[in-house]
C-alpha cells in the first residue's frame, strides 16, 4: 500500500486537504508560471511551508484558500483577454492586414491596480508600514539606464524618479527625516511619517550595470505594483498639508535636472496661493453672492497662474525653505520635529559639482537648512557673502571666501546624526574625516563604543549643559555581581567585570579612610607609605583573612550547569547557540579593541 494511500470516496484531509502544489495551482488556474507568478506577486500570495509535505520536500506549497481566491479575482481575465487578443494581432499580421492590425492595438485592453491597493491596505497606516521595499525599489528603477534587453522603458524609468522625488521633496518639506547613512550599497534613510518609521535604500549617482544574473521580470512585476502603491501614499500625504497632487513642475528646472527645487518651489506657491484662499473666505462671509463668486474666479486664475508659472520673488532667495503652512499649524509637530526643523536653520550652503547634489539637496531642507549649487536654476550664486558653508569633496580649494567655512560632505551626514552642529575642524577640505558612524547601531547593545561616539556624546552632553557621570562609577557597581547574575540581570563576563570593579573601589576607598586617619594622628607621607605597603602584604599573605568575594567564575558554572540539568533537549540547544552567538559577539568587541589600540600606537609612532 502506498505512503499517502486515499480510498476512493474519501475527501482529503490534514495537509492534504489545505495546502497544493504550484504545478497543482497552475493546472487549476489553466494559465502559464509566468503569468501565475505575477498574479501571486500583485496579489500578495506567497509560498507556505507544511509541517508536513505530502507530494515530498522538492516541491513548492500554496495555500488552498490562497489559490481558490486568484481563482476569482477580474485580473485573471483580463490577462486571457489580453492573451487572446494578442494572438488576433499576430494572426492579423501573418495576413499583412494593417488595418485590421492598427485597429487592434488602438482597442488593446488595458487594467489598473487601484483597487488591489485598496484591497491589501484597508488602511493608510498599513500602507505607510509596506513602504520600506518600495521605496528601495522605485528608488532603484529610477537610477538603472533604459534597456530594451531587459524590458526596461524609458517611460517607467522617468516615472520612478518623479515618484521618488515627489516622496523627498514631502519628507524635506514636513522635516520627517531622522537617520541617515552613507555606506557602499548606497544611501540609507529612515522617515518617520505618521509615528512609522520607515528606511529604504538609494543608490549612489553612479553608473550601474545590469547584472544578467537577475530576473527583471520578477522585479518589474514588482515595481508595477509599488509605483500605483507610491502613487497613491503621495496623493494622500500630499492631500493632508493641502498640496495639488499631482504637482506642476517648471519645465526649465525640470530639463536642468532640478525636480527637488522645482518642487520646493511648488510648495511656496501652494503654500501662499492657500493662504490667499483662507483670507479669502474669511472676508467673503459678509459679502453678497455675486461678490463671492467673481471672488472664487479670481482666486482660482491666480492658484493656476502661480502653478502655471511659479512666480516667487527673485530678490528672495530663502524662500526655497518656506514651511508648507498647514490647516493644523506648526503647534503640531513634536519634540524631534521641531528639533531637525532647527537644526540647520539660518545657515547657507552651497554645494560645489563634485558632492552628491540631490542627497544634500534632500537632506539639508529636511533639517531647516537652504542649499544652492553651481549651475542653471540654481536659487543664488557661489560669490553670495551670506553663504555660511560651502560643501567640498576635492583635494585642495582654491579660491577661498572668507565668510565662510569649507567642510567635506560628511560633516553634514553626521551633523543630522548627532543632532548638533559638530567641530568642523576634522572636515577640512584636505584632511582625512573620522570614521562615518552608523546611527542604526546600538553601541552598547554590541558592546563596544566607538572613540568617535564617545566624543559626540561628550559634545551632545556639552551642548545640553548636562554633566556625565565619571567613568565606572554608578549605583551598578554597589550592587552584588553574584546576586545580579543569579537572578539573570547580567551575565557571566558583566558579573565578574562588576566584582572587579567593586573591589577596585573598595580598595581606593580603604586607602582614603587610611590616609585621613594618618594624616589625622600627624603621620609624615614616608611613614605612612611603608605603614600601608606593610599592611599590604601583611593583608596578602595572610592566610586565615576573609575573602571578601567568593570566585564568580566558579559560581557561573555551577549556577549554568544547574540550569542545564534542569532543562530539556530542545531548549539546552537554544541556550548553547545563544552562548556561541554571545562568544562570537564578544570576540568581534576584541578584535576591534585590538585594532584600535594599534591605530593608536601607529599614530604615536609616525609623531
Amino acid at each position: 500500500m502506498p505512503k499517502h494511500y486515499r480510498p476512493p470516496g474519501k475527501k482529503k484531509e490534514g495537509n492534504a486537504a489545505r495546502y497544493i502544489t504550484r504545478s497543482q495551482a497552475v493546472k487549476e488556474l489553466q494559465v502559464s508560471l509566468s503569468l501565475f507568478r505575477k498574479l501571486c506577486i500583485l496579489k500578495g500570495i506567497f509560498p507556505r511551508e507544511p509541517k508536513k509535505k505530502v507530494k515530498g520536500n522538492h516541491h513548492t506549497y500554496y495555500h488552498t484558500k490562497d489559490i481558490l481566491f486568484l481563482r476569482h479575482e477580474r485580473l485573471l481575465d483580463t490577462f486571457r483577454d489580453m492573451r487572446a487578443h494578442g494572438r488576433k494581432i499576430k494572426k492579423a499580421e501573418a495576413k499583412k492586414n494593417k488595418d485590421l492590425v492598427e485597429r487592434l492595438l488602438l482597442r488593446k485592453p488595458t487594467y489598473t491596480l487601484d483597487m488591489l491597493i485598496l484591497e491589501r491596505y484597508p488602511k493608510f497606516i498599513d500602507a505607510l508600514r509596506d513602504m520600506d521595499d518600495c521605496l528601495s525599489m522605485v528608488h532603484l528603477f529610477a537610477a538603472l539606464p533604459a534597456t530594451e534587453r531587459e524590458r526596461i522603458e524609458v517611460k517607467r524609468v522617468h516615472n520612478c524618479r518623479r515618484l521618488s522625488h515627489e516622496w523627498q521633496a514631502y519628507i524635506s518639506r514636513t522635516h520627517k527625516l531622522r537617520k541617515t547613512f552613507i555606506s557602499v550599497k548606497g544611501i540609507y534613510y529612515q522617515a518617520e511619517v505618521e509615528g512609522q518609521k520607515i528606511t529604504w535604500v538609494t543608490p549612489h549617482a553612479m553608473q550601474q550595470v545590469l547584472p544578467d544574473d537577475v530576473d527583471y521580470n520578477v522585479m518589474l512585476t514588482f515595481l508595477e505594483f509599488y509605483e500605483t502603491l507610491l502613487a497613491f501614499v503621495n496623493f494622500k500625504l500630499y492631500d493632508k498639508i493641502n498640496v495639488k497632487y499631482p504637482p506642476i513642475l517648471d519645465p526649465q528646472l525640470e530639463a536642468l535636472a532640478a525636480d527637488l527645487y522645482a518642487l520646493s518651489r511648488y510648495f511656496d506657491a501652494s503654500s501662499k496661493t492657500s493662504g490667499v484662499e483662507s483670507q479669502a473666505i474669511s472676508s467673503s462671509e459678509s459679502d453678497q453672492v455675486e461678490d463671492q463668486k467673481e471672488g472664487k474666479k479670481r482666486e482660482e486664475s491666480e492658484l493656476r497662474l502661480a502653478q502655471l508659472q511659479h512666480q516667487l520673488p527673485s530678490n528672495e532667495p530663502g524662500a526655497l525653505m518656506h514651511l508648507v503652512e498647514d490647516a493644523a499649524g506648526e503647534d503640531d509637530d513634536d519634540e524631534e520635529t521641531k528639533e531637525c526643523k532647527n537644526l540647520l536653520k539660518n545657515m547657507k550652503f552651497f554645494l560645489s559639482r563634485e558632492v552628491p547634489r540631490e542627497s544634500l539637496l534632500f537632506v539639508i531642507p529636511a533639517f531647516g537648512g537652504v542649499v544652492s549649487w553651481e549651475g542653471e536654476g540654481a536659487p543664488y550664486k557661489e560669490s553670495d557673502q551670506s553663504i555660511t558653508y560651502q560643501i567640498v569633496d576635492r583635494p585642495t580649494q582654491g579660491h577661498k571666501f572668507l565668510s565662510r567655512e569649507y567642510v567635506q560632505p560628511q560633516w553634514v551626514y553626521d551633523c543630522v546624526n548627532a543632532r548638533i552642529i559638530l567641530p568642523t575642524e576634522e572636515y577640512m577640505v584636505g584632511k582625512v574625516p573620522p570614521p562615518h558612524l552608523s546611527p542604526f547601531v546600538d553601541n552598547e547593545a554590541e558592546g563596544y563604543v566607538p572613540e568617535y561616539a564617545e566624543t559626540i556624546k561628550q559634545l551632545k552632553a556639552a551642548a545640553r549643559k548636562e554633566v556625565l557621570p565619571m567613568p565606572g562609577v554608578g549605583d551598578e557597581v554597589l550592587d552584588d555581581p553574584q546576586n545580579l547574575l543569579i537572578e539573570g540581570i547580567i551575565d557571566r563576563s558583566e558579573a565578574i567585570e562588576a566584582a572587579e570593579r567593586k573591589r577596585k573601589m573598595s580598595a581606593l576607598q580603604k586607602q582614603y579612610h587610611d590616609e585621613l586617619k594618618m594624616e589625622l594622628k600627624g603621620t609624615q607621607h614616608s611613614s605612612f607609605s611603608n605603614v600601608s605597603k606593610a599592611k599590604s602584604s601583611a593583608e596578602e599573605t595572610e592566610a586565615g583573612g576573609e575573602e571578601p568575594f567568593p570566585n564568580l567564575k566558579q559560581v557561573a558554572e555551577d549556577y549554568t550547569n544547574m540550569s542545564k540539568v534542569l532543562m530539556s533537549h530542545k531548549k539546552r540547544r537554544i541556550l548553547d547557540a545563544i552562548t556561541i552567538a554571545q562568544t562570537r559577539k564578544e570576540d568581534a568587541v576584541k578584535r576591534l579593541q585590538t585594532k584600535n589600540t594599534k591605530i593608536k600606537e601607529a599614530k604615536k609612532q609616525s609623531k
